[in-house]
């Protein structure tokens, strides 16, 4: 049911582009209705299959969060197709279904597309002509997906032909089996075209970069200048120096080094992706890891790899120094501190303002250059990378948390203003974490503070909760009333508590216990003790309707 309910809201994207186009808004407006109405058709079968399916992945995309206008939500298709043809493409599909849409939304929007329906006419295309990219089914008869990977990087890498898997199991055996094979990236089914077209491209520029890396390589004479312009995005001069001047600085080996580690990421990003255009999203993540890039190399970090929309930094390697928490933690200020930029940028090209939560952890790691004659990267590895990455799970945009051996390291340099106890994944026991909010010394480096400035509420707003469970939405519903609100947060009283840090989702009810459109994903940051049921909620990502409609409301709350 899955598949034809995906392809049903793919054709309604493009007949909807298509209405657009002819300013036909009536026909649109009908097709967008449409779309909206499968998108809610996916989740509740979703929400049927999930209890006996636990292996299946949500569809891309969801929870669905409907645009307000249907101009506004989908890209015109004079704007999405480029001069020129932007590479030919092989999709390999045993649904025809499938094969139409992805061949149309492609070639809408400025790709030559080749279509195969089973793995052996594929490899057979391959033969017969180029192509830039290969959209490849996992499950086929006969020849499987795999099998067809397999042929392929027996004869090309996957920086020569990327290759994207098509999977309605994403996170199964099978999507885990085609990465660890070659596969480049992959998709799941029912296809989320946005999210296929920002994969593709971003895979197509990700080879185009290769072709030119491995031209540059060739040319003896700048070496040295290629892997400074290279390596220079990622780590400081000092560090690239040391690289080009050690005659094994680039050999595969590890050794112990004590570390800061870095993980910054933005917080409810992937909601925000659901009403955006895949050119909007890659311009809006430019602008976030461009800016702080800027800023980690400027403390002397090293950009160990950018995660979709985090960066994971560490401080302290490969350059030997002292001082790598202060560093760490000084960096996080600052870049808290450039978010303002970064979004006054986004909003001069109209696109949605973002927040970043930062975690940061110390401890010892094995560092070195990891992976292959071939192909190599600089990184760590080790437990306290995975306590950075808990420890970032667990902040709000704007915040800054670190471990407390990080806080020992800092001595009486940071300023805290709580701390928290919390249980992370693999850790046999509770940790306590720190909240930072400036650094003395020579850095003299404060956040503001993140008052919520509630506005009380004459008339209660109910809404229904549910938790997150991973990135999974529970079923189960827990009702509440909002006593105030403010545009980041709210205080409300629930029918049963609800655990402190633990994540939500809110929509608003009216009387009748039915939706209201817009919803919001928040982090409970404080359950009253002894007071059954009061909570406070930070909002972590919000809709476009949900936002609307909490300004309307806090207007007449403060009249």
């Amino acid at each position: 049911m899955r598949t034809p309910i995906g392809q049903i809201i793919g054709y309604a994207e493009l007949l909807q582009e298509d209405a657009l186009d002819a300013d036909q808004s009536d026909l649109a407006r009908d097709l967008w209705r449409i779309r909206s109405a499968a998108q809610r058709l996916l989740e509740y079968v979703n929400g049927i299959c999930r209890p006996a399916f636990a292996g299946l992945a949500p569809a891309q995309g969801e929870p669905v969060a409907e645009a307000a206008d249907p101009a506004a939500s989908m890209p015109r298709g004079a704007e999405a197709v480029a001069e020129g043809t932007k590479g030919t493409l092989l999709i390999v599909d045993d649904d025809a279904g499938n094969l139409d849409l992805l061949a149309r939304r492609l070639e809408a929007s400025g790709y030559t597309v080749e279509v195969a329906e089973d793995g052996r006419s594929a490899l057979r295309r391959l033969e017969e002509q180029p192509f830039d990219l290969v959209l490849l089914d996992v499950l086929m008869p006969g020849m499987s997906g795999i099998e067809v990977l397999e042929a392929i990087r027996h004869e090309r890498d996957g920086t020569e032909l990327p290759v994207i898997m098509a999977t309605a199991l994403g996170g199964s055996e099978d999507t885990v089996e085609a990465l660890r094979r070659g596969a480049n990236d992959y998709v799941t089914k029912p296809f989320d075209l946005p999210v296929v077209l920002a994969r593709v491209e971003t895979q197509l520029s990700l080879a185009r970069a290769a072709g030119v890396i491995h031209d540059l390589a060739m040319q003896l004479e700048i070496r040295n200048a290629f892997i400074r312009q290279i390596f220079g995005r990622y780590v400081s001069n000092e560090v690239v120096t040391n690289l080009l001047e050690s005659p094994d600085g680039l050999e595969l080996k590890g050794e112990k080094r004590r570390v800061t580690i870095l993980l910054a990421d933005l917080r409810g990003f992937s909601v925000l992706t659901e009403a955006l255009s895949p050119v909007s999203v890659v311009s809006v993540l430019n602008n976030f890891l461009g800016a702080m890039s800027e800023v980690i190399q400027a403390y002397g970090g090293t950009i160990d790899e950018f995660i979709g929309d985090a960066i994971l930094a560490l401080f302290g390697a490969p350059e030997t120094c002292a001082d790598y928490a202060e560093r760490a933690v000084a960096c996080a200020i600052s870049m808290q501190l450039a978010m303002e930029s970064v979004n006054e940028k986004n909003r001069a090209m109209g696109l949605p303002e973002v927040e970043m939560g930062i975690g940061i952890a110390t401890g010892d790691v094995i560092v070195g250059n990891i992976g292959s004659e071939r192909r190599t990267k600089y990184g760590a590895v080790g437990s306290t990378v995975n306590l950075a990455a808990r420890i970032e799970s667990t902040t709000l945009g704007g915040e800054i948390l670190i471990s407390e051996e990080t806080r020992t390291e800092l001595g009486t340099l940071a300023q805290l203003d709580s701390e928290r106890e919390i249980h992370p994944k693999g850790f046999g026991a509770s940790l306590r974490i720190h909240r930072v909010v400036g650094m003395g010394g020579r850095h003299d480096l404060f956040l503001a503070q993140d008052g919520m400035d509630f506005v009380e509420l004459e008339d209660e707003l109910p809404v229904r909760l549910a938790l997150l469970e991973g990135k999974q939405v529970g079923s189960r519903a827990v009702w509440a009333r909002i006593s105030a609100i403010s545009a980041r947060g709210a205080r409300l009283r629930s029918e049963e508590p609800l655990p402190e840090l633990s994540d939500v989702r809110l929509e608003l009810v009216d009387e009748h216990g039915v939706t209201i459109p817009g919803v919001c994903y928040a982090k409970v940051v404080e359950a009253a003790v002894g007071l059954e049921g009061l909570l406070t909620l930070r909002f972590t990502s919000r809709t476009a309707l949900f936002v609307e409609f909490i300004e309307q409301v806090l207007v007449r709350g403060r009249r």
